[in-house]
């Protein structure tokens, strides 16, 4: 069985953006992490990546879902996360973990 394990706050910090009709993107953490665990109190459309940012042709997620997604590997640079809203504008949340 696989496990989620966040990774110490100290290097990656989870993260809290506002999004609207224009996307909001978390600040950028620095590569490592096999993935982020992301949930809002909205529907909303997310991206994971190197300076990335969200629009309609995202992966939609539902409300307070939280959902994993891979941090693509091999650029070596920082990410972030983005999101924009499918209908109402709201809050996303970001906390980088490893699988175990």
């Amino acid at each position: 069985m696989e496990f989620l394990n966040p990774l110490a706050d100290a290097n990656f910090p989870a993260r809290t953006v506002a999004f609207t009709g224009t996307a909001g993107s978390t600040g950028v953490w620095p590569a490592g992490p096999q993935g982020v665990v992301v949930w809002a109190d909205q529907a909303c459309y997310v991206i994971v990546g190197e300076g990335v940012t969200a629009t309609t042709s995202a992966t939609p997620i539902p409300p307070f879902t939280p959902i994993p997604f891979k941090v693509p590997q091999g650029g070596g640079g920082t990410w972030r996360v983005s999101a924009i809203q499918i209908s109402a504008g709201g809050n996303l949340y970001a906390k980088p973990i490893n699988i175990q």
